[in-house]
Parts: C-alpha cells; structure tokens; sequence
C-alpha cells in the first residue's frame, strides 16, 4: 500500500524535461538545459595525477554508454573492449557537438571477443590497465583471464545482479541476505568468489531492474508500445506485485562513486531507485512519463494460458526489491531521478523520439484479451 501511495503522489509531479547527458530538469517558461553533474560525484579533474587508465569491458549498448562518459569527463584514459560489431562512439540525442567530439577524440577501443582467453592474456598485459570495469561478464572463467594479465590491477567492478538472491518472504534484499546457487544469474555469484579468492580488490554491483535510455531490454519499451498502440495493458495475478527500477545514470553515477574508494574494497552494493512500485503503479507511472491517457489494465492468470516459449510479461511475477540503504550510506550515493521522473527521461530521449530496441509484439496479449472477452 506505502508503494502505491507513492507512486500516486509522484503521478501529480509536473513532467520534467530531459537531458540526455542531464538529469532531469523542471520546466520553466523557457526550456533550460544543463549538463549531467551526479549528486555525489567527483569534481572532473584536470590534471592527470588522479586519471586512471581504465578497460571497460562493454561501452556501447547501455550501461557503458553513460558510464564511460562519466569517466572521460573526469580525467581518465577510457578504453573499450568490444568484438566491433557496433559503433565506438556515436553522438546522443540532446549530447551537444561539442561534448561528443569531446568524448569521442579521448575514448579508445580494443577489438576483440572475451572468449579467445590468449587475445586477452596478450592485448590486456601489453596495455597495463589500473582497473577494469566488467560491464558484461557473465561467467567466471571469463574473468579469470582479465585478472592472469594484469597482476598490479588496482581495482576490478564488477555489474552482478540483483538476481542473484535466493526468493524470501523478507524484503528488501539486503546485500547480506542468502543468494540462490541455482539462479540464472549463478555465473555472477561464481565471479563474486573468484575474485574474492584470488586476492583482487573487487567491487560488485547489484542492479535490480535497470530502466533508461537506449534499453535493450523490454522494461519501459514494452509499456510504451501497448501505450502508444492504444492498447489495454495486460498484467499477471492482482497487479499487486511489488517491484524496483533504477535509472541507467544513477546506476553510472554509483558505478563512479566506487572507483578508488577504500569503502568499496571487496564489497557488494545493490543500486537501484529509491521507491518501490507495484506492477500496476508501473504501468500509470509509464501512461504519465509520455503524456498518455490512464491506462486500462487487464489482470489474468498466467497458470490459464500456455505461451510457448513467449514472455508476456517483462517482469518476474512476484514481490522482488532490495534495500539501497549501504550504498547511500558508504559511497554517499543517491538516486537523482524518481520513477516518473525516470520514465519520462527515457520516453523523451528514446522511445518518444521513435527509437526502440523491439519491435512490438502483442500475440500473448491477444491470447490473454481473447480468452478474457470470451468469458465476459
């Protein structure tokens, strides 16, 4: 109820507008733009005392994207590792020419597959890196070779998820709480060990949901679509369900914050926004961030349908949310965007430009209307 009746009184906030290299401004009776400067975050410096030569590993489909801009403005020699089959760099929609020619002239880019262990051994050790951000690093035998060619590395953070916990009656998940050895995410938990164990100074980060511009994965993207399609917004069980999003920049901005800060060594911080929403909540709070009517909402047993392999829903059907509180509390860290506030800088600098990852699909919710029209 408490997550309800937050989400309720975010909803009578007046819609910000967005930045895509800002956080989220109010309006005024002229537009006013500023540049992203996290709550929180280091001064960029300008000398070259404190600049680290960094490998991030990923940088340009969503987290790295904002991350590596973080990084850059700060001082330090940013190098992403990617197989190249997407653009190194490629100008933002509301990035101004000067600031992409900024990043883009000082960002570097080494080319190639994580998996071909050898490359990595031999590229990474003739580079030296100070730390390495592992943005996309799914299993341990992955990493190992990252930390075998770069024996003086100073830190390795790591993006884990908060999918790693073991399903509880207790909420939220704090970052002390039993984790599931049999999760999806399990490839995560067994980095977490191979790093502790090989005495490298780690942090790990655990987003829950992860929402925000450029999104591939149907969060937000899957609202907007049956919003902007007209469309009656289908949801499993009662709607009741209690879930957590944080913004993609916040989720930089925390990723920053633990770069050479003794309170992150070898610790574990779950990132993510400062309410928790419900499932229905989820989908008003969308209708709000891009100017749509109030949604219709259809509740349906998912136990009643048979959908293949077919999601038709992109969140997990039940309570799922962590405590933020040891982030906010160590690093100093809090979440600059609310849930609508959040939503509505995705929708203006991405789907509401007519960008989007997904095509729609509606086959599971024509299945869920159809059966629901014929029970009427």
């Amino acid at each position: 109820m408490a997550a309800t009746a937050s989400l309720k009184s975010s909803l009578l906030l007046p819609s910000p507008i967005s930045d895509f290299s800002g956080a989220a401004v109010s309006i005024s009776t002229q537009k006013r733009r500023r540049s992203w400067q996290p709550r929180g975050a280091r001064i960029q410096v300008s000398a070259a005392a404190d600049s680290k030569n960094i490998l991030v590993m990923g940088g340009t489909r969503f987290i790295g994207v904002f991350l590596s801009r973080l990084l850059v403005k700060e001082g330090h020699q940013v190098t992403l590792f990617t197989r190249g089959k997407a653009p190194i760099t490629q100008q933002l929609p509301g990035e101004s020419d000067a600031e992409y020619a900024e990043f883009s002239s000082k960002v570097q880019h080494l080319k190639g597959d994580r998996m071909d262990f050898e490359f990595v051994k031999t590229s990474l050790a003739a580079k030296g890196y100070d730390v390495v951000y592992d943005i996309n690093g799914r299993e341990a035998v992955e990493v190992e070779p990252i930390i075998e060619a770069l024996p003086n590395l100073e830190q390795y953070i790591y993006c884990s998820s908060a999918g790693v916990y073991l399903k509880s009656d207790l909420l939220p998940h704090c970052e002390s709480d039993a984790v599931d050895p049999k999760s999806r995410h399990k490839g995560k938990l067994e980095t977490e060990s191979l790093l502790t164990s090989r005495g490298v100074n780690w942090t790990s980060i655990r987003p829950v949901y992860i929402y925000g511009p450029l999104n591939y994965n149907p969060v937000e993207e899957w609202f907007f679509h049956r919003l902007k399609a007209g469309r009656p917004i289908p949801i499993p069980g009662a709607g009741n369900q209690i879930t957590q999003l944080g913004h993609v920049k916040d989720l930089a901005t925390a990723f920053n914050l633990v770069l050479g800060n003794p309170k992150a060594s070898q610790q574990i911080f779950n990132i993510s926004g400062a309410k928790y929403v419900t499932f229905d909540g989820l989908a008003r709070a969308c209708a709000k961030a891009g100017g749509f009517p109030e949604p219709e909402l259809v509740h349906y047993n998912p136990k009643d349908f048979d959908f293949g392999k077919k999601k038709a829903f992109p969140f997990r059907d039940q309570h799922f949310f962590a405590s933020i509180e040891k982030a906010r509390r160590e690093l100093g860290w809090t979440p600059e965007f609310d849930l609508v506030e959040g939503l509505t800088d995705s929708y203006n600098l991405d789907f509401g430009r007519g960008t989007f990852r997904k095509a729609a699909d509606f086959t599971t919710d024509d299945m869920i209307l159809g059966k629901k029209l014929a029970t009427v």
